[in-house]
């Protein structure tokens, strides 16, 4: 039974009605500081801790729980007669809820102007502690550090019909957890925060890298396998939710997502919500082994994916399809003619659901279009990992430099362009031809990159699309001329790659001779 819970919360939501309702229910509150004025101030009966323990808070608040009347409670034992004895003996009341969340650290430090002073008093102390106390001791002390699980708790409390019922063990270990989930992320989030500090004396710098670095995930689901059936594997998502990240996908149909989907269907996203801000409003990206095979853009739905199928439609079967739009009915009949895997989008209409219900393996997922990103990049090496900054740079206009003697036309430039977005998706060496918003023929992942321009020119051929006029894009530079020549001799009229080779000069005299448009980026988009 419930009789008495210790309130203490830095986010105050709904924190008045889950007291309001164990009142209500007998159990005696006691709370501190700005918790206990909000509960006085409406009306609900409050006792302080200090008046409690009779020791009064200090040190500007941060001594406050640390006693043995709030510990003691929390940890005794009731199953242990020296535990109740102990407690008899000192007068201390046991303690049977905690309802604890922690200062805003991480809201703290990501603040431009946050100053050491600022972080270290914003490192909770008696939080941590009286939630871990509770935690260890979850068979008799429901803790709670989630407002999200207030009414969790208050529904198995009332259910039993009694004045404050028995919350069940399941619903306890899993506040316990949670509990430790958080502690753990919150100590984390500290380290990685001073480690990054320099070691001037003023701590005035502050590197993207800290010295230890601490990532929390919570899991989403477990997986049939990984990439290969001999692989176990499981989904992770951050703890902090990252806008328009495809974690945050609802799946309205099909089977259950694999670990190569999963992989495939970011590659899709991330390529697809790069292709805002050209003149045709919708975006269709098809991905088969992490690589784009097709991506256009067009009037809606059914243009883009009609025009990024003609690119390869070998490759397109099984894959994956992205649209940055809304997935209508017209769309859809088309793609339910298309063996594949994934199909995502920001929505789809009824109609569209409709019909693709009758794939019922087809797994549909929404996901809302944003801008976020992820904070670092990550890859497991044998004993380590490297971490570096996302590839979130898009080059715009102003950016590029005409190398040439010859001068783009503003045709040429919208398809430089397109075929940039679509390179910085493209397994390297890449080499991508496109014309008119839509991609003629990509070669991915190649050692060489001349081969890479060889095979985009073949998978042209195969579909049956002309490279005369095309555009290329090459994720970076072209070391000898022999890799333009290729591309040319394919059809194309202009060229777009990052620059930066010794024989630069040789690559644009080459240009020159063969009288085509060649821009630098001054940017390198290897995928790896």
């Amino acid at each position: 039974m419930i009789k008495q819970a210790l309130i203490s919360v830095s986010d105050k939501t709904g924190v008045l009605d889950f007291a309001r309702a164990l009142s209500a229910l007998g159990v005696n509150i006691l709370s501190t500081g700005g918790t206990a004025k909000l509960l006085q101030d409406n009306g609900v009966p409050v006792t302080e801790v200090a008046d409690y323990t009779g020791f009064p808070e200090m040190l500007d608040g941060r001594v406050k729980t640390l006693h043995p009347k709030v510990h003691g409670g929390i940890l005794a034992r009731r199953d242990f007669p020296e535990h109740v004895s102990k407690l008899e003996e000192h007068g201390i009341p046991q303690i049977d809820m905690v309802v604890v969340n922690l200062y805003p650290f991480q809201q703290t430090v990501a603040k431009d102007d946050c100053s050491l002073e600022d972080a270290i008093e914003n490192i909770d102390i008696g939080g941590p502690t009286m939630l871990r106390s509770a935690a260890k001791n979850h068979k008799d002390v429901v803790v709670i550090c989630d407002p999200a699980d207030y009414g969790v708790v208050l529904a198995e409390m009332k259910g039993t019909g009694a004045a404050a019922g028995p919350v069940s063990y399941d619903t306890k270990f899993r506040l316990a957890k949670k509990v430790f989930a958080h502690t753990a992320q919150y100590d984390g989030a500290i380290t990685n925060y001073l480690t990054s500090l320099g070691e001037d004396k003023a701590h005035a710098t502050r590197s993207s890298y800290p010295q230890t670095i601490n990532m929390s995930f919570e899991k989403v689901q477990d997986m049939r396998y990984g990439e290969n059936p001999h692989q176990g594997a499981a989904f992770y998502r951050d703890i902090i939710s990252v806008d328009g990240a495809l974690a945050n996908y609802r799946q309205l149909q099909g089977k259950e997502l694999s670990y190569n989907n999963i992989a495939d269907a970011d590659a899709a996203w991330e390529c697809v919500k790069s292709l805002g801000g050209f003149e045709q409003p919708a975006g269709c990206v098809i991905v088969k082994h992490a690589n784009p095979c097709g991506v256009a853009i067009g009037a809606d739905a059914l243009d883009a994916y009609t025009r990024a199928l003609q690119t390869d439609p070998t490759s397109a079967f099984g894959g994956i399809i992205a649209f940055n739009v809304e997935v209508d009915g017209r769309a859809a009949e088309a793609l339910a003619k298309l063996f594949v895997e994934v199909l995502i989008a920001p929505s789809f209409t009824a109609e569209a659901r409709q019909i693709m219900s009758a794939k019922q393996n087809v797994r549909l997922l929404e996901i809302p279009l944003g801008a976020g990103q992820n904070a670092y990049d990550v890859k497991r090496v044998g004993g380590g990992l490297l971490v570096q900054s996302p590839d979130a740079k898009n080059v715009g206009l102003g950016e590029l430099r005409v190398v040439t003697k010859k001068q783009p036309t503003q045709q040429q430039l919208q398809d430089l362009m397109f075929a940039w977005r679509v390179a910085k998706f493209v397994k390297s060496n890449a080499i991508v031809f496109c014309g008119n918003g839509m991609t003629l023929g990509v070669g991915a992942g190649q050692m060489s990159r001349i081969d890479s321009a060889r095979i985009a020119s073949i998978k042209a051929q195969n579909a049956g699309l002309s490279l005369v006029g095309s555009a290329v894009a090459s994720d970076a530079f072209f070391p000898f001329r022999d890799g333009l020549d290729v591309v040319v001799d394919a059809g194309a009229t202009c060229v777009i790659h990052p620059g930066g080779s010794m024989r630069d000069q040789e690559v644009i005299d080459a240009a020159d001779e063969r009288g085509v448009v060649m821009l630098y980026t001054g940017t390198r988009h290897f995928r790896h």
